[in-house]
């Protein structure tokens, strides 16, 4: 069984990849830092005693997503387990934020992840099994004012893992969504909001996240929200006003006072 993971140079796609590779999967690991995926396909090729491919590509660009399929399916490499895990953030109120960042946020989070799905599903269908793992966020659950885009996109991975998952039903293929809140990985400086109150607390390592994500997976669970407190609020947040949800998740994503 081969898995492809996207975003795999750090955080929960590295610690997503270290699973799979740690249960004996061969590895296609995606993401745009060459010289990391190398290192870490030596790692774990060495330790674990399974191929790993380092695959350098810029998912913003629109052609990767066919030109990473065309590579694999030359060196007829199947994919039985995909990891949409590839994204970024931006932050800052929306009329104000650069519109080529947040084109490249939707080409990210939304259209390469879509496009991926859409050409390695149909062989796991086929083959009638496989795994497809698309993470999401706790920020699919409300709309999110100064992360505006971010939080859209992430509705849209959210509410296209359950109709996938739905219609997957008795292929052998299983779709889940992964929903994280606040992680300690790269993302936070990536995304410019080093300032914001939402990190202030309960903050998840990767691993942890990574962990809760792959048991869910290989159990069936179409959303898993790993933490306790995450999993709380992002089921409970249907119970209050919609209106009331905004206005308090720009209260949590403003940036600290000094």
């Amino acid at each position: 069984m081969t898995a492809l993971v996207t975003g795999a140079s750090g955080g929960i796609g590295e610690e997503l990849a270290r699973l799979f590779a740690a249960d004996g999967h061969d590895l296609v690991l995606v993401a745009r830092s060459r010289d990391k995926l190398a290192r870490l396909s030596e790692e774990l090729a060495g330790k674990h005693g399974v191929e790993a491919h380092a695959l350098a590509a810029d998912l913003a660009r629109p052609e990767a997503p066919r030109e990473i399929f065309e590579e694999l399916s030359a060196g007829g490499v199947n994919v039985d387990a995909l990891v949409n895990n590839a994204g970024v953030g931006s932050y800052g109120l929306f009329a104000e934020t650069d519109l080529q960042s947040e084109l490249d946020l939707l080409q990210l989070n939304v259209v390469a992840l879509t496009h991926l799905s859409k050409l390695f599903l149909p062989g796991m269908i086929a083959r009638r099994r496989g795994y497809l793992l698309n993470v999401a966020s706790t920020a699919a659950f409300q709309p999110g004012p100064l992360m505006a885009v971010y939080y859209a996109s992430k509705a849209y991975v959210l509410s296209l893992s359950e109709a996938l998952a739905n219609e997957c039903g008795g292929t052998g293929v299983v779709v889940s969504a992964l929903c994280p809140g606040p992680t300690e990985t790269g993302f936070v400086a990536a995304a410019g909001m080093g300032d914001s109150k939402l990190f202030d607390r309960a903050v998840m390592d990767a691993r942890t996240v990574a962990v809760e994500g792959y048991r869910g997976l290989l159990a069936g669970k179409t959303v898993v929200i790993p933490g306790f407190r995450n999993n709380l609020l992002a089921r409970s947040i249907g119970l209050f006003p919609r209106n009331l949800v905004t206005k308090v998740v720009r209260g949590i994503q403003e940036k600290r006072s000094h």
